[in-house]
């Protein structure tokens, strides 16, 4: 019996006690999965999914010209990606405005567009190796920097949605409400996007621009299956990106693999499992009810 426990105390804790670069990273991700997973949320009740997506692939130029710049240097990139993800965010809502064209089709003209210009910036200088550290991060190389930045944007994050949470409530159930009822719809639409952007620069400091948005969409769309209210569905998006950072980094430590895949692919596994056995899953609602009907 002991000895069971000293061996899962060794599997469960031991790679944070004994290592440095498995607390940066473990602190990180949980940051990370706390202010990210509500975004998610939103944007899965807003049907804006995708658009987290493009968005993650819309910070690439910025990123990869502060990595031209100043090389692998972490407030010049997050800063580039900022004001890469911003600008396309902008540009994209001036065209579903000023033109016939919906937001949909100007994100993905605009995000395809970043990802090509943001690939060719960093194959200019870098090798593939940087190339693939750009695009896949590496959450166990997080510095104190990259946390004191990750941390500001989970605080930022979670005091703005205090904040705007009752507009963007409302703005799920029916979008033309709150712009009856109040002028601050646009304003909240905007602030809305700007929290994406940040979450998704927080993202990319552990998971790079292909995976940053794995960690904000798939523990949301997990918790629809098991949560009704926008809240319920929050604290458990929280809930399931937390495991998922923990689960994957554990497998990635034991099993010697890639961290950041193993923390989306963990988050992958909490989905399917939720898929098939939720109340609100697959087999809940396709097996016959065992409930007698009442005349």
């Amino acid at each position: 019996m002991m000895e069971t426990l000293a061996q899962l105390q060794d599997f469960f804790v031991g790679p944070f006690a004994q290592y440095a670069f498995m607390q940066r990273a473990l602190i990180g991700g949980l940051l990370i999965a706390l202010s990210s997973a509500p975004v998610g949320v939103f944007l899965m009740l807003r049907r804006m999914s995708l658009t987290g997506d493009a968005m993650a692939h819309a910070i690439l130029p910025g990123a990869a010209i502060g990595f031209l710049l100043f090389g692998l240097e972490i407030v010049p990139m997050t800063f580039g990606g900022l004001f890469a993800g911003a600008l396309v965010a902008a540009g994209a809502g001036m065209v579903a405005r000023i033109t016939v064209q919906k937001e949909d089709a100007a994100m993905a003209a605009f995000y395809l567009i970043s990802l090509a210009l943001g690939v060719m910036i960093v194959s200019l200088r870098g090798s593939s190796v940087d190339l693939m550290h750009v695009l896949f991060g590496s959450v166990l190389a997080l510095g104190t920097d990259s946390l004191i930045m990750i941390g500001t944007i989970s605080t930022l994050t979670l005091g703005s949605l205090l904040i705007v949470w009752r507009a963007l409530v409302a703005e799920c159930l029916d979008p033309g409400f709150l712009r009856s009822v109040s002028s601050w719809g646009p304003l909240v639409h905007f602030a809305f996007l700007a929290l994406v952007v940040l979450n998704l620069v927080a993202g990319f400091q552990a998971l790079g621009t292909l995976l940053s948005v794995g960690l904000m969409i798939l523990p949301a769309a997990t918790a629809r299956f098991w949560a009704k209210t926008a809240f319920s569905m929050c604290a458990l998006a929280v809930a399931l990106a937390m495991v998922s950072v923990l689960a994957g980094l554990l497998v990635s430590f034991h099993a010697d693999i890639a961290s950041g895949p193993a923390i989306i692919l963990a988050a992958g596994c909490l989905y399917i499992v939720s898929l098939l056995a939720a109340p609100r899953g697959v087999l809940s609602t396709r097996l016959p009810s065992r409930r007698h009907r009442v005349a």
